[in-house]
This record gives C-alpha cells, structure tokens and sequence, in this order.
C-alpha cells in the first residue's frame, strides 16, 4: 500500500465520495453520516479533486480544501484524501481501476447526488463505472424525480434496488444502483463562492454540492 493512502482491509465497504469540496461544509457531512448509515457502510472516503474535468473555472488549493474538508468533517468513519492526485487520475472511472487494484477484496460504492445522476451519462466511460463498483444515489433539492428520469437510470433501470434494499448494495451483482431520499436543504458550495469566501460554511446549515 501506498504511503499515506487509506487503511482498508479485505470485505469492508467503503464509500467513495468525490468532488471539489471547494469549500466543503456541513451539507457535505450529512450526507455522508446518511450514507454510512443508509448504505450500511464501514468508512466513507472523501476524494477531494484536482479538478472537475466538467467545469472550466479551477477550485481553491488542494491542500486549502482538505483543510478545510477535515475540519467539516472530524469522524474516524471518514477518511478525506487527495486520493487522484496521488494516483494520477482524471476521470473517476481511472480511480476506481486503480483503487480496485490496490485494494483486493475491499467492497467499493461510488456515492452520488441525484443532481450528478442526471448528467451521469455526460462522464467519462459512465458505464464502466457501473460495471465497476456499485452506486448510491442520494437525494438532492430539486431532483427528487432524477431517479426515474435520467437517461442513465432509464438505461440501468433493471439494475436498481429498492431503497428498502439499501444496505445490501455494497455486496450485489453488478450493475446495482440505489436512490435514498433524505431531509435536504439548498446550501451549496457554489453557493458559498457567491458569496466572496467560505466563511461560516460550516456551521449547522446542511447541504452539499
């Protein structure tokens, strides 16, 4: 194992969460206890990005955001990592291949909004992705009807599992994808960035982006 990356051992499940994190804040940090909890996960990973290959306007500092990102979130059940810097990735399905190669055994899932479900099939090698580990998708304000509606759960519809069945997906056949819902609000990163700095993101207002 890489010097300085995560400790997982053969048959845990362990969430991986990506994004900019720019800035992380307390949305961020309930959805991950409600991923832990619905998903019946034994650690979530937090991937903070060197960029979204989606977005033309770079994010603050990698080593701001992890900074940041570890005071949001200060719970032994959540590792944040700068695992695709260290890996080289781009693209999360790189990530996967190669966190699956460096962790044999360790059952993956990929976490989601529903607000990523809906451009899901705008990613790199989407389908790979899906082959790959599988998904749990979390609601997010405004997409309460991507589950149906997305091209990719149209596409993968046969593959998702009731959300009565949402701790039993880290172990089913793939493809398998999960929609949870959960209480949300509209806090979001973008958000903070409006609003010049990212002070007082964290406190008590929950939401993600």
């Amino acid at each position: 194992m890489r010097q300085g990356f995560p400790i997982a051992t053969r048959g845990q499940s362990i969430g991986l969460l990506g994004g900019s994190f720019d800035p992380a804040h307390a949305g961020h940090a309930h959805i991950t206890r409600e991923a832990l909890r619905r998903f019946g996960l034994d650690q979530v990973w937090w991937l903070v990005s060197p960029g979204n290959p989606l977005k033309t306007r770079g994010p603050a500092p990698m080593a701001q955001r992890i900074a940041r990102a570890r005071r949001v979130m200060p719970d032994p059940k959540v590792v944040v990592t700068g695992l695709e810097a260290g890996l080289g990735t781009r693209y999360t399905a790189q990530t996967l291949a190669r966190l699956k190669a460096l962790y044999p055994g360790v059952r993956f899932v990929w976490l989601m909004g529903a607000d990523n479900l809906a451009q899901f099939h705008r990613w790199e090698d989407w389908r790979s992705i899906l082959a790959a580990v599988p998904v749990g998708v979390l609601a997010r304000p405004g997409h309460r009807m991507v589950a149906r509606q997305a091209l990719a759960a149209r596409i993968f519809a046969r593959a998702r599992l009731r959300a009565a069945q949402a701790r039993l997906l880290a172990c089913a056949d793939l493809p398998a994808w999960c929609f949870v819902q959960m209480p949300m609000s509209d806090l979001s990163s973008s958000a903070i960035r409006a609003g010049g700095d990212w002070r007082d993101a964290a406190e008590g207002r929950r939401a993600w982006t």
